[in-house]
């Protein structure tokens, strides 16, 4: 083993301080030692034989004495030595320290650490180098290397002397953040013509159904959150740093596909594309799915859903008003084919169907947004007989107000027919008005009155036993004082819009008529 024995230096007064720069020293000559120990030896050249044996021993004896101090003597200088070295074999940071100073450990490291440099990688453009001398990183020793060598023992270097000993420490190091700023503004990631907005997460309709379409990241840096994001990488001596990875770096989308309120969306809208309501309309169905519903749905030009309550109930409300539109028979002429062979046309306005199309818009809505799936009439503010060519059915009462003839139908059977006297037909204030009607009521008896006069008067009043009206003032009842039924009577001598009947028919009339059977009458 070699030493470097001239480069022993003197104990340094100061070495507490954290740095582990030498000072001038005192050194030992190695060969000026030897000189001291070995002045007292006999010369080589003496061959003098010892007179006696005594004589021989102590010289021996003297030159194992020598030897002794001189290697004592090697010990205590090596010790020494290693009071202000590190042992070989001493590795701090993954650096060689062997018969090292403090100092010189420290340079080493420093050399290491200020060889510095962080590659920065961001969204969707090359990876970039920020140098280390660039935004002046030095190492900042904290006085640790020192620490480890006064914590050595000298004494022990010959066990250690092919024994390998690894350190971890502690490297502070130091950097001009103005500098960083700088070096940060100047990446190509901050640069205006790289800034892609990202866009939010969204529903869109696709293969039939609601499916979430997950958010785009973009590349909007956010300046302070980058330089923050470099800026603990340096100061964790860190060798790379990947901005796409950092919330702070970038702009992020605010509505993510893990949004619970976007996924609650969109299994709301699937639970409303799923919904089917088949409306009956008799021998007519309507059938209102998801392949409808979805039209009802705004979308932007990416197939973006637009959510817009008001819209959407907008579109129920126009489907159910189409509904009504095709179906409803309250104030509309249908045909209508009477007994003696005619086919006219008669309006109803307080007979038919009509849906009650507010009522009917709320319903159609929850049941979209429940997702129901049934079979049910629309909800009718005004209902008719039947649905089909016309709405009366098999059961209603005719008036041919031409032929003065009436004739009750139930269940497609006659089980009446008279002969009538209508209103003045001359007397457009006394005809009797076409349309379909229904029973009001009936009484028995009555007293009918005409309009009053001023003076409080009526101008007729003429007492009935069975009344039975439909269309306001008008209605059927019995009329003793017709000479006769039928024919040209109601020309010249007609009703003031009521239809008269004969005492026995107006009798079993009231006894037979039911409500909500609809009364036609025509010419």
């Amino acid at each position: 083993m070699a030493f470097d024995i001239k480069g022993l230096r003197g104990r340094n007064e100061d070495r507490n301080k954290k740095s582990a720069r030498p000072d001038r020293g005192r050194y030992i000559s190695l060969q000026d030692s030897f000189s001291s120990d070995l002045s007292d030896l006999p010369d080589a050249d003496n061959t003098s034989a010892p007179k006696k044996h005594t004589k021989g021993l102590k010289i021996a004896g003297l030159v194992l004495g020598s030897l002794g101090t001189v290697a004592l003597t090697v010990y205590g200088v090596v010790s020494y030595y290693y009071s202000e070295h590190f042992f070989r074999g001493t590795v701090i940071n993954g650096i060689d320290c062997s018969d090292k100073t403090a100092y010189e450990a420290e340079q080493l490291i420093r050399a290491d650490v200020e060889d510095y440099s962080i590659r920065v990688s961001s969204r969707n453009l090359e990876d970039e180098i920020i140098d280390g001398s660039s935004i002046n990183y030095q190492y900042a020793p904290v006085g640790e290397v020192l620490e480890l060598l006064k914590e050595q023992k000298p004494y022990e270097w010959p066990g250690r002397m092919r024994e390998k000993k690894e350190y971890n420490i502690t490297v502070r190091t130091t950097f001009d953040r103005q500098l960083l700023e700088e070096q940060v503004l100047s990446l190509a990631c901050t640069q205006e013509e790289n800034q892609v907005e990202p866009e939010d997460a969204y529903i869109s309709f696709q293969d039939g159904q609601f499916e979430i379409i997950p958010e785009t990241e973009g590349s909007e840096i956010r300046l302070k959150g980058a330089y923050l994001a470099v800026n603990e990488a340096i100061s964790a001596d860190l060798g790379e740093i990947d901005l796409g990875t950092s919330e702070q770096a970038y702009v992020q989308a605010e509505v993510t596909s893990a949004d619970p309120d976007l996924q609650e969306t969109r299994d709301a809208y699937n639970h409303m594309a799923n919904a089917s309501i088949t409306y009956d309309f008799g021998e007519t169905k309507e059938v209102l799915d998801g392949t409808v519903i979805k039209n009802w749905l705004k979308f932007d030009e990416k197939g973006q859903l637009l959510q817009d309550d008001g819209s959407f109930q907008q579109k129920a409300r126009e489907y159910v008003a189409s509904l009504a539109e095709k179906y409803d028979t309250v104030g509309t002429s249908r045909p209508f084919d009477t007994t003696s062979g005619r086919t006219v046309y008669v309006y109803g306005s307080a007979y038919g169907w009509k849906i009650d199309q507010e009522a009917e818009t709320e319903q159609l809505v929850s049941d979209i947004r429940n997702g129901v799936q049934t079979t049910r009439e629309p909800i009718y503010s005004m209902r008719a007989n039947s649905h089909g060519y016309n709405d009366f059915g098999d059961t209603y009462i005719e008036v041919d107000l031409s032929w003065q003839y009436m004739v009750y139908y139930q269940n497609g059977q006659v089980i009446m027919s008279s002969e009538i006297v209508s209103g003045m037909y001359y007397d457009p204030s006394r005809q009797t008005p076409p349309g379909v009607y229904t029973l009001y009521y009936k009484k028995s008896p009555e007293v009918l009155r005409g309009p009053q006069r001023e003076d409080g008067t009526y101008e007729y009043e003429t007492n009935v036993t069975f009344w039975m009206p439909f269309n306001g003032g008008i209605g059927f009842h019995d009329a003793t004082w017709q000479p006769y039924f039928g024919g040209d009577r109601y020309l010249y001598g007609g009703s003031h819009g009521c239809i008269n009947l004969p005492y026995d028919s107006a009798a079993y009339l009231y006894s037979i008529i039911d409500y909500g059977v609809p009364i036609i009458c025509f010419y």
